[in-house]
């Protein structure tokens, strides 16, 4: 009996602790956690996205360059479902009965298709006829968007364009979901987490049929969405205006550089195109026609053409012999129309000689910089042609060449500086001197650059000595400073003291006797240029200039490419001068009006077989 007596009491006691359990369990459920009663009313209430409007963008002086318009996608609640006029409504959306007839089929099979929409961003005309008749379509409602509107039609290739995500966006941040819309190019991409905002949440009661009730839970749960910051770009509109009037006809790059902040002012990339084809229904099928375009113009060539930089690489080279004290600026050299030494033949045009470092780079004596070439390579005070090289190339590379400079857009190319191992495989270790590269002396051979790094060195020597890594955002909304890469100086490794040199050549090449770019000069601001021809193995030259304004407190560095120009002079300089004297005066003078209409009417054509970018 009291075995019996025992098996009770424990049979008891275990029943009122499972009682227990269930019955904190309950109270927990209930009162204190609210995820579970969600879940269980979740049949109850119908999730919408309240989509936030994208950042505006302005310009340096606070003109509105881009805005947001709004947009409207058409989306079908199966439950909402009743019988209506398909002939009538097809013909609004101007779709036929078929497509129709699958989009519903989707919904109403497909939970995720119900939220995914049937027509997205209807035009303005479309949506206000289905807007007016809405009550005649049982199931159809809208959801509001926004799309891109720009004040300038300009920049495109900086501003870049807005696309859907796929799958692989939606990997990566959780944010995004099928069907939302992300920054894929230029400053919309680099600061796609400023401009996007945050979404909202609406949701929604509905009854057992699925029709909407109200809101639920009288918004207890919904939330705001929350626009995305705005932002302040570097550029003059003006200026960007300006110079993409001037490039229309041509195929190259501007880029222009504020020295002492590494602003950009202007960048353009030629041909270009109008960032509004590429906003709302028509972005795909414009997509489409500009990436078959064979002139490429999708293609930033400010950024990631890569171009012989021609004669203006002779400013870097005399940097470098200055310090290797290889040559002083009193050095000088004879020139025969050329260079003409153990089978190397480099042509050169008549100027008087000999020259001194000053006057070479006024006249861009290509003899002068292939014998300070030789003497920086074949220098005695290292062991091998290697060591010299090397120290050559690394000092090179502190003007910013043959390394990503860090812009703040996408896809930024490098340029190539070539290691002393790249002649090694293709010379062999030990079997190259200075003759066997000395195309290097005057910006050509295996040297590339962007333009952006040929304006970048323009506004090194500018500011005698230092760049600022080049950035095209000026301010970001609720942001108090920028990256501190856009703040700090970076030092050329040559003496600051040589630049002066450098200086006054380039004054003379735009303002001296036999100045190779007096086509630049301007009667009250002394503009210090660098003209270059680029060689183009796939037919005529490109014309190339960098130059910086005022020689004092300059305050706009430039490159100019012109692909088929042939002389820097040609078209680089002019047009430099007039992106310049615009910029500093506001104006063009009179008595320039000739040089603004012989660059407007003008086209340059390759000779040859059109060139492929590398």
């Amino acid at each position: 009996m009291d075995q019996f007596a025992n098996r009770k009491i424990y049979v008891g006691i275990f029943i009122l602790l499972i009682g227990l359990i269930f019955t904190f369990r309950l109270l927990y459920l209930q009162v204190i956690d609210s995820t579970y009663k969600l879940s269980a009313e979740s049949n109850s209430r119908r999730l919408e996205i309240v989509y936030p409007a994208r950042g505006l963008i302005y310009d340096r002086n606070n003109l509105l360059i881009v805005h947001n318009q709004p947009s409207y996608d058409l989306k079908i609640s199966p439950f909402e479902l009743e019988a209506f006029d398909s002939t009538e409504l097809c013909e609004i959306l101007n779709v036929d009965i078929q497509t129709l007839r699958d989009a519903i089929y989707r919904v109403k099979k497909y939970e995720r298709e119900r939220r995914n929409p049937f027509i997205k961003q209807l035009s303005p005309e479309t949506f206000g006829k289905l807007k007016e008749k809405q009550y005649k379509f049982p199931g159809f409602y809208f959801s509001e968007r926004t799309l891109r509107k720009y004040n300038y039609e300009i920049a495109s290739h900086l501003l870049g364009y807005i696309g859907e995500v796929d799958s692989s966006i939606i990997k990566k941040d959780s944010y995004y979901e099928l069907g939302d819309y992300y920054g894929v190019s230029g400053v919309e991409s680099t600061y796609e987490n400023f401009l996007k905002g945050e979404k909202g949440r609406r949701y929604k009661l509905i009854d057992v049929r699925g029709k909407e009730q109200g809101t639920y839970r009288e918004g207890r749960y919904d939330s705001d969405a929350e626009m995305g910051k705005n932002i302040t770009l570097t550029i003059d509109a003006e200026l960007q205006q300006y110079a993409e009037k001037l490039m229309k006809n041509f195929e190259g790059s501007v880029v222009a550089i504020e020295p002492s902040t590494g602003e950009v002012l202007a960048l353009v990339s030629a041909p270009f195109y109008n960032p509004s084809l590429l906003v709302g229904r028509v972005r795909q099928e414009n997509y489409e026609a500009l990436k078959k375009d064979s002139l490429e113009p999708l293609f930033n060539n400010a950024t990631m053409a890569l171009y012989p930089p021609g004669s203006t690489f002779k400013t870097a080279n005399a940097l470098v012999a200055l310090q290797e004290g290889v040559i002083r600026p009193t050095s000088s050299f004879g020139c025969t129309l050329g260079y003409y030494a153990r089978g190397v033949s480099m042509k050169c045009h008549s100027h008087k000689q000999p020259l001194e470092l000053v006057e070479a780079i006024t006249n861009s004596c290509n003899a002068y910089f292939a014998h300070t070439y030789k003497r920086t390579i074949d220098n005695q005070n290292f062991e091998t042609t290697e060591d010299a090289y090397n120290a050559w190339r690394d000092m090179i590379l502190s003007f910013g060449f043959g390394e990503p400079l860090g812009i703040d857009l996408p896809s930024e190319k490098a340029g190539f500086i070539p290691k002393s191992s790249y002649y090694d495989r293709y010379y062999g270790k030990g079997y190259w001197k200075a003759h066997t590269i000395i195309s290097n002396a005057i910006g050509q051979g295996e040297i590339l650059t962007t333009p952006l790094q040929i304006a970048n060195f323009a506004a090194t020597i500018a500011n005698r000595g230092y760049y600022i890594t080049p950035h095209v955002v000026k301010d970001i909304e609720g942001v108090d400073t920028l990256s501190r890469e856009f703040m700090q100086k970076n030092w050329m490794k040559p003496d600051t003291s040589y630049i002066n040199y450098i200086i006054d050549g380039m004054d003379g090449a735009v303002n001296g006797e036999g100045g190779t770019a007096h086509i630049a000069h301007l009667k009250d601001i002394v503009i210090c240029g660098k003209t270059g021809t680029a060689q183009n193995p796939h037919g005529t030259d490109h014309s190339v200039f960098m130059a910086f304004a005022p020689k004092e407190n300059p305050r706009i560095a430039i490159s100019v490419y012109v692909e088929y120009g042939e002389w820097g002079a040609t078209y680089g300089a002019p047009i430099a001068s007039l992106l310049i004297e615009k910029y500093l005066t506001d104006t063009i003078a009179p008595n320039r009006k000739w040089v603004e209409t012989r660059m407007l009417n003008s086209k340059p054509t390759n000779k040859k077989e059109d060139e492929k970018k590398y």
